[in-house]
């Protein structure tokens, strides 16, 4: 009777144990959690993304401010998590189809570096993909990722403001309503003219 005791109370903690993990989970990658930061809170960690310098997938180093102008997805992920690797495909489709309005994702890879160029090529990433190890963590968590975890998609606008971060995966019609105004705005602002 006391190891049918002992059973139920192993099974019942055990079940604790999963859904609790799984809530966690859920919590801290599962479930999109959208992110308004401070305006001091926007320009650090803006400035720190744009400051970067790190080894794309053919070992150049690339400043990340060399893409300042365009509405700007960057991207924290890694070979090994799931949510990343459902959201890379709609990022490629994603570049593919407003690319010409001035939209420029950019993987930032928490990974090492023959494993992001071999998932970039078997993918067809068609973005630039930069490799940064965990040192590239400091960006992410600059940008406001305190818990460190992945995915972590942050949206730099044309004038280089950070304007939301999404942690957790993030799907094409989430994306879409934060782009598509900031991708118009992008388009008057260029099409004005001076007085």
């Amino acid at each position: 009777m006391a190891t049918l005791k002992q059973g139920l109370l192993f099974l019942g903690v055990a079940a604790f144990a999963l859904t609790a993990g799984f809530l966690l989970r859920s919590q801290l990658i599962g479930d999109t959690q959208q992110t308004s930061l401070s305006s001091a809170a926007s320009k650090q960690g803006a400035e720190a993304i744009l400051a970067a310098n790190l080894p794309d997938i053919h070992g150049e180093n690339q400043a990340i401010a060399q893409w300042q102008g365009q509405v700007l997805v960057v991207n924290f992920w890694a070979t090994w998590c799931a949510p990343c690797r459902e959201e890379i495909p709609e990022f490629i489709e994603m570049q593919e189809k407003f690319h010409d309005q001035g939209l420029l994702f950019i993987g930032i890879a928490i990974d090492r570096e023959e494993k992001v160029v071999a998932y970039s090529k078997e993918f067809g990433i068609n973005y630039p993909v930069l490799v940064g190890g965990m040192d590239a963590m400091s960006l992410a968590e600059a940008a406001g990722n305190h818990q460190s975890a992945l995915p972590f998609t942050v949206i730099i606008n044309h004038n280089g403001e950070m304007m939301t971060t999404y942690l957790g995966r993030v799907d094409q019609k989430k994306l879409e309503k934060t782009l598509i105004p900031l991708l118009q705005d992008r388009s008057q602002s260029r099409h004005q003219t001076p007085l």
